[in-house]
């Protein structure tokens, strides 16, 4: 019998370890994977094969959640095209003695069907039929088309010119306990490993504890091996009142070819705020660009705030605050 269940609820404890090392809450990387493994659960139940990330968009990040909480990974599909599926995801936690949830984190994210040759295939097409389902299918297709503007802006940017920025880099290899159900590093880890080059970006910047407050344009464009070499380049390009916009890009390669032959296997851009002592959002000193290419790259991170305004002012309001 096909399968028709379209939503899938993940609960469990927040554990001692998806804690930040340096205390507070859990780091935006831990709850991404979580996100992606939720998502990939119901892309994989709605088509009843493998699906691997294509992109993760809209990601925002909001009640803290700590070790010892209840959390609720609701993954629900809301659109589909000829080989994707778009899935919403909900991120609440509660106290396990109170049992009263509340958002933590939210995002969208679009999967792709693949053969057992990693081809694209086909995916049953879902028609909603309830208002609220048909909005939110609507919601999906304007992402769509933000997100094709954001990934033209994207790949316009170059990041190849002299920089005075900082930047931070980390080299490891991609191990087995990186590996999902395909014998690939799976999504939600290559995000844990942005998010963790990006918190070390900004808390280089700010000399002080930084949290990750919203990560966009996160775009898969290879699979990642295990035994890859993977690098990961953190590079501050604008900074707001509070928070320091950090573009990071992961290339892979593997040991024996060298790295001149590395290939960009993801790329995404984090917004990170400034705590202070408190856990407080705090300023942070101001990056002022001189360097053509760092001109250029400032004004980018700008025009992604914009087009994300165009389509949501709320988030609009909030971007340019940050």
């Amino acid at each position: 019998m096909p399968i028709t269940d379209r939503q899938i609820t993940l609960r469990f404890m927040a554990a001692p370890t998806d804690v930040a090392s340096l205390g507070g809450g859990v780091r935006g990387g831990r709850i991404l994977e979580w996100v992606d493994k939720a998502a990939y659960a119901c892309a994989a139940a709605w088509s009843g094969g493998y699906s691997v990330t294509a992109y993760v968009g809209n990601i925002s990040f909001g009640r803290d959640i700590s070790s010892g909480d209840l959390v609720e990974v609701r993954a629900t599909l809301i659109h589909t095209g000829k080989t994707s599926m778009h899935i919403e995801c909900e991120v609440s936690s509660a106290d396990p003695r109170v049992g009263t949830f509340h958002p933590a984190s939210s995002c969208l994210l679009v999967f792709v069907a693949v053969d057992e040759d990693g081809n694209p295939t086909t995916v049953r097409p879902w028609q909603p039929m309830r208002a609220d389902d048909v909005a939110r299918s609507e919601y999906a297709q304007v992402r769509s088309q933000v997100r094709a503007k954001i990934a033209a802006e994207m790949e316009r940017a170059d990041y190849s010119k002299p920089t005075a920025a900082l930047e931070v880099d980390t080299r490891f290899l991609a191990a087995p306990t990186d590996v999902n159900w395909g014998g690939k590093a799976h999504g939600g880890r290559v995000m844990a490993w942005i998010d963790d080059a990006a918190y070390l970006c900004g808390a280089r910047w700010s000399s002080g504890e930084v949290a990750t407050a919203y990560m966009g344009g996160v775009r898969f464009y290879r699979p990642i091996h295990i035994g890859q070499v993977a690098e990961v380049s953190a590079r501050l390009i604008h900074t707001g009142k509070q928070t320091m916009h950090v573009a990071v890009h992961v290339r892979t390669y593997w040991p024996r070819e060298g790295r001149e032959t590395s290939r960009l296997a993801a790329h995404s851009l984090t917004v990170l705020a400034a705590l202070d002592e408190a856990g407080d959002a705090t300023d942070v000193a101001p990056w002022v660009p001189r360097l053509p290419g760092d001109v250029a790259l400032d004004r980018h991170a700008r025009e992604l705030i914009a087009i994300r305004g165009r389509r949501n002012p709320d988030q609009a309001h909030r971007m340019v605050a940050i």
